[in-house]
């Protein structure tokens, strides 16, 4: 009876170099080991697999320890003119087939990728060519019928159709936001403008979510050019009336491929030039350029990135030559799979659109959140908003914090206050939380009282964990009709929406609480229901991630074993995504709990791994896993069990999760919610609808939901909702844990 061949996949990164390319690369490898297969790194790219020789090699479960947080591609990239050749090909095919290989993950563009396609879809005739010049006998080639490939993006510039991000693209945008708050200081202390060019030849994503998460003041991008041909002077009049109004700085971003209706390009050192001549300002260009590319990647290009690469090897095995190439990418929170070259079609239609000057289309094919992004930073950055109490009924909104401090609630208060007057409403400031409620801390914030929110961490307005009772509610029924309240905008954690359901709940016994109310999730615990995505989580992530790549680097010196305990309270998002984008062995969630038999059976594969030349083990564990088995508990237990064989350490990163500047995620969601929350007070109020709600995403769309719902959808003795997608993770963590008992050595 015949043996089923071996499975053997190539994988290689192609292209321009992204942050996340080598959690791919590390995904594939490891998921591959772990289903049995053998996995080949192809170094520098297409060229590599042309040169053959050296550049492809076996990959071993150690072989791609430690890459997770380098930036770049460790295998390398390169341009390959051959592979472009019939000739190329044909030799990239004899030197997969001299190892086995007929599967193929490649991570790249859109070159890249559609030269992947092509060299499937030419496999067999190349097959046949190669039997016919006798370089491989017939017996391969019926041993590889067909070529098997998988398709990942890597791009900075999140420019591909058939996922929502590409690898890479939130790095890019990490860096573009930390020169931008960088830069902001500087401007500010010389009332300087400054100009900054970022990538994006046919793709302004960087740009416009660069200009949101930075609290820029003008923006160009690709897809929508300025509507008036007087672009120079509609600029220079707006920021202008930006420096009368207080503005000590003028923050402009410019897209690489930036041009004007008539396909003109409108270029960093022409914004310069036309701002120095007509506002006489000191006026400084930024052009970031491969910054952009380099670095660690952030926590969600790890996560992401290693969740793709896990699909693609199981897309790779259960492929059929009838099957579509596929390209794995990630759209409303879940890995997807879409055909490749139906994505490859889509992606450059957008760019035709543009060459064609038919920017309408182009925006269109970029999706609604993009429009939408686009028509809310242009309301934030007006400078001369309407005077509160022109409306044609003017009505008074307050908002207030609740809950420990998240990163973005800054942002948002930024965003409410903004659009509120904006649309000619008088906005409301609540500081201290409910308790400010209470004490009557409550006063009018304007336009300019804002300035500046959109970047900085904590909580300006303060906030804390109180719920109102008792008495407490009369204080706040008071507040609300001394100071008119029409509305009010909660941005906080469970807290505050224990304390809007419960002034919901007493409405029939207080009238004042019949107003629209609304939460915005702003928690780093990610513990919320009827919302996938807190705002915050991410930062907190970014936080957890930095730390411990310091931590793996002071573990490796030496044989240790590191537990690191992360905030969370009875929600694992953090352990489970930080462990993910870590790297971590193993991780302790309070929805699995631990038992001293995992702890045991840890232990025993810890002290095996070591002996086998380990130097180095990461644990995270949520802060409420377990009440006895604490983490001092577990390093204890390890320490004593371990003996000379490895030390064990213990970190608490404590508060540091909750403090720090928002990352650009937490910022561009933060800003889509509250705009949101705003419509549905203003669309309440308006029609005497006094709903209770709470916001948030679903499956990447925006939904609200009822506070009658929020009891029912939390789980009863646990503040964490019933539903976490996120479990659904745990599997991958598994896989990737390990290496299978055969692949130890």
């Amino acid at each position: 009876m015949a043996t089923q061949q071996k499975i053997k996949i190539g994988v290689l990164t192609s292209g321009g170099d992204a942050q996340g390319m080598n959690a791919a690369v590390r995904a594939v490898v490891r998921t591959g080991i772990s289903r049995g297969c053998d996995v080949y790194a192809i170094y520098e790219g297409y060229e590599g697999m042309i040169q053959g020789g050296p550049l492809i090699r076996p990959m071993s479960w150690d072989s791609v320890g430690g890459i997770l947080q380098r930036g770049g591609t460790v295998i390398g990239t390169a341009r390959s003119a051959a592979f472009r050749t019939r000739e190329g090909r044909r030799q990239a095919a004899a030197n997969l087939l001299a190892h086995g290989i007929d599967r193929l993950v490649v991570i790249g563009g859109d070159g890249s990728l559609t030269g992947a396609d092509l060299f499937r879809r030419e496999w067999p005739e190349l097959l046949q060519e190669l039997v016919a010049a006798g370089v491989i006998d017939a017996t391969t080639a019926a041993c590889h019928p067909f070529l098997g490939i998988v398709g990942l993006v890597g791009s900075i510039d999140n420019d591909f159709a058939g996922t929502d991000m590409t690898i890479g693209a939130d790095t890019a945008l990490h860096r573009i936001t930390e020169a931008l708050d960088s830069i902001t200081s500087t401007a500010a202390s010389h009332q300087r403008t400054f100009v900054i060019e970022v990538m994006g030849r046919n793709c302004g994503y960087l740009a416009l979510m660069g200009a949101i998460s930075g609290g820029a003041d003008w923006v160009f991008i690709p897809e929508h050019p300025p509507e008036v041909d007087d672009w120079q002077t509609q600029m220079c009049d707006a920021l202008r009336a930006g420096r009368q109004s207080g503005r000590r700085d003028s923050l402009v971003v410019v897209a690489e491929g930036a041009q004007d209706r008539h396909g003109a390009p409108i270029t960093a050192e022409d914004v310069r030039r036309v701002l120095e001549e007509r506002l006489g300002e000191d006026t400084r260009v930024t052009i970031l350029g491969h910054v952009q590319r380099g670095g660690v990647p952030s926590a969600f290009d790890r996560w992401m990135s290693t969740l793709i690469g896990y699909t693609a090897v199981e897309e790779l095995l259960s492929t059929t030559p009838e099957r579509e190439p596929q390209l794995i990418g990630i759209r409303e929170n879940r890995i997807t799979s879409t055909p490749l070259m139906q994505c490859v079609a889509e992606t450059r239609g957008v760019a035709e659109a543009i060459a064609a000057r038919d920017y309408e289309r182009a925006m269109a094919l970029r999706g609604g959140s993009f429009g939408e992004a686009y028509r809310t930073f242009g309301t934030l950055v007006q400078s001369r908003p309407p005077q509160p109490g022109t409306a044609a009924r003017p009505m008074r909104f307050a908002v207030i914090h609740s809950g420990g401090p998240a990163p973005g609630m800054n942002t948002a208060v930024r965003v409410a206050v903004r659009l509120g007057v904006d649309h000619g409403h008088t906005m409301l400031g609540i500081r201290n939380g409910f308790q400010g409620f209470i004490d009557g801390e409550i006063a009018e914030m304007n336009w300019m009282s804002v300035s500046g929110w959109a970047t900085i961490g904590g909580a300006e307005l303060g906030t804390n964990r109180k719920v109102p009772e008792g008495g407490e509610l009369y204080a706040i029924a008071r507040n609300i009709e001394r100071h008119n309240i029409h509305g009010l905008l909660m941005i906080g954690g469970i807290s505050g929406y224990e304390a809007c359901h419960r002034l919901v709940a007493q409405r029939t016994i207080f009238p004042a609480f019949n107003i629209p109310i609304i939460c915005l999730p702003a928690t780093i615990d990610n513990n919320l229901p009827g919302s996938e995505l807190s705002i915050g989580a991410d930062t907190a992530l970014n936080s957890i991630v930095e730390a411990v790549d310091r931590i793996k680097q002071s573990a490796v010196a030496s044989r240790r074993c590191f537990i690191v305990e992360v905030m969370g309270r009875d929600c694992g998002y953090l352990a489970l995504l930080g462990g993910l984008a870590t790297g971590a062995e193993r991780v302790y969630l309070p929805e699995e709990g631990v038992t001293l038999r995992h702890l045991q059976a840890d232990l025993d594969e810890m002290i095996a791994a070591f002996k086998r030349g380990k130097r180095l083990s990461l644990i995270i564990r949520n802060e409420r896993v377990n009440p006895v088995y604490s983490t001092s508990f577990i390093c204890d237990l390890f320490e004593e069990e371990g003996g000379k064989l490895f030390e064990v350490r213990q970190s608490i990163l404590g508060h540091l999760q909750q403090g720090g500047n928002p990352s650009p995620f937490d910022r561009i969601q933060a800003t889509r919610l509250a705009a949101k929350c705003i419509e549905f007070l203003i669309d309440r109020a308006a029609h005497g609808r006094p709903e209770g709600a709470f916001i948030g995403y679903k499956g990447g769309r925006v939904q609200t939901l009822s506070l009658d719902d929020f009891p029912r959808m939390m789980e009863p003795n646990h503040a964490r909702p019933r539903e976490q997608w996120w479990l659904d993770l745990r599997a991958v963590a598994g896989a990737l844990r390990h290496p299978p008992a055969d692949a130890r050595g």
